[in-house]
């Protein structure tokens, strides 16, 4: 799946949204730390976790007995850049219909 694909997938759950939120905020937190704010269980925060983890969105690092998370931006920013690519097309496209359609344009 391209990357683009992987991270909007990933963020059309809010519970991932929110999971990304959270880490965001609070570098280095725990999947214990995370589920304590959900009202979802612990193995369900690592199954969104997961699928972050996939679309490279945050990156975990294991400190002793627990793992920690961090947002990784770099994707998120590709799919920012690929919207932006993509409204300018429809901006290009829509200037032209404008102009064959309204003789002032």
């Amino acid at each position: 799946m391209p990357s683009a694909d992987r991270v909007f997938s990933a963020l059309s759950d809010p519970t991932r949204r929110a999971l990304l939120r959270t880490i965001a905020d609070q570098p280095s937190a725990t999947a214990t730390t995370l589920a304590a704010d959900l009202p979802i269980s612990r193995q369900a925060v690592l199954k969104h976790l997961a699928a972050l983890t996939e679309a490279g969105l945050i990156d975990r690092e294991r400190a002793g007995r627990e793992v920690r998370y961090r947002v990784t931006p770099q994707p998120l920013s590709d799919a920012v850049s690929w919207m932006a690519d993509v409204g300018a097309q429809w901006d290009k496209r829509l200037a032209a219909l404008k102009s064959q359609f309204d003789p002032r344009a």
